[in-house]
Formats: C-alpha cells, sequence, structure tokens
C-alpha cells in the first residue's frame, strides 16, 4: 500500500489550498481515511478524517475552515482548506485507518502516505 498527499505549496493568510491523497494497493473509496498534520518541534495532530460513511470530524483549530470529502469516482479523498493562518503551517499527511475504526487518533492509522509541505505567510 502507498499513499500519497499532494497540493501544498506557500500561500498567503486567508489564501485557500486543495490537498488530496491517492492511494496504491487499496481503495481508499472503503477505508477511513485521516488528514495529520506534523509542524517543526511539534507531535504529529489528526485535523480531519472521513469515514466510509461519510462521516467527518474535525479538529477545532480547523473546524469550519476545513472539509474533508471524497471523490468515489477517482477513489481520491481531498482536504478543502480555507482561510489559511500561518499557524496551519506544517507538513500535511493522510493516512489509512484499521478496519472499522476512524477518528482522530493518530493510533487508529496504520498506513500513511508522503507528506505535502503548506506554507502561510502572513
Amino acid at each position: 500500500v502507498q499513499l500519497q498527499a499532494f497540493g501544498g505549496g506557500s500561500v498567503q493568510t486567508e489564501d485557500s489550498l486543495r490537498l488530496s491523497c491517492g492511494a496504491s494497493g487499496i481503495i481508499l473509496n472503503n477505508v477511513a481515511v485521516g488528514w495529520f498534520r506534523q509542524a517543526p518541534g511539534k507531535e504529529r495532530e489528526g485535523i480531519a478524517c472521513i469515514s466510509t460513511g461519510a462521516f467527518t470530524s474535525y479538529r477545532d483549530s480547523v473546524k469550519g475552515r476545513f472539509t474533508v470529502s471524497r471523490d468515489t469516482a477517482k477513489a481520491i479523498v481531498y482536504l478543502q482548506m480555507n482561510n489559511l493562518k500561518p499557524e496551519d503551517t506544517a507538513s500535511y499527511y493522510c493516512a489509512v485507518a484499521g478496519p472499522g475504526v476512524w477518528g482522530l487518533r493518530r493510533s487508529r492509522y496504520y498506513h500513511w502516505g508522503q507528506g505535502t509541505q503548506v506554507t502561510v505567510s502572513s
């Protein structure tokens, strides 16, 4: 299984970005997918996830600004990030959860993709 997050970049405060998570060796439609981020010197934190039934959950700091969604035709999971802030600067990762679980806890995820860097300047 290989996951890849892409779509990061350098933007200004209040700009938007859309991250994508693609996979080989697994069909993302069939698993819960989480988005995590890690800033330098900080722990990796869960920020958004989507269950197989399309239920979503968000970290408080991104609620109302970030939206996780699926394109089932393409088997891709997106993270739409609006109104970006400098504190959103981090490497962003997508991950696949174990069978029957989902949520923002890192321990529930066992396949991790390469990160994509998001840098937000004020």
